[in-house]
């Protein structure tokens, strides 16, 4: 059986401002915007070739602290084109950095090592790390 994950709620405080950022800076994909009556409104965005999306918004969503969610990660083939797009779009991003040791450092040393990290409006923190081959 496959298990995918398909959905992960951010939490945020303004959702306009975050359907900006996540669509017209970091390129996200919108895929709804959707509201019910005054007190539901749901936004799901996807990265683009992902298919996980996530969802902003109000009153259809788990309450939580804006900017409380650490540790989302994108993957991405080449990690200098990823953070010269972001950069160019103008997202706050760190410079591209490597962590570890790469076990497969062919064809390219940054693979599954080379890592840079954004934020959100809110806080909520982001991590983009360059996979281009897998075993």
């Amino acid at each position: 059986m496959n298990w995918t994950l398909e959905v992960v709620i951010v939490p945020v405080s303004d959702i306009d401002r975050a359907k900006d950022f996540y669509s017209n800076k970091v390129g996200f994909d919108l895929d709804f915007d959707t509201e019910i009556g005054d007190e539901i409104r749901l936004v799901q965005l996807t990265p683009p070739g992902s298919g996980c999306s996530i969802v902003i918004g109000k009153g259809g969503v788990p309450e939580m602290e804006p900017g409380s969610i650490q540790g989302l990660q994108l993957v991405v083939p080449d990690i200098r084109k990823a953070h010269a797009e972001l950069v160019e779009r103008g997202v706050e991003i760190s410079e591209v950095q490597v962590i570890g040791t790469n076990p497969r450092p062919m064809p390219d040393p940054l693979d599954n090592v080379g890592f840079c990290f954004f934020s959100d409006p809110d806080g909520n923190g982001w991590a983009v790390q360059q996979i281009s081959t897998r075993p």
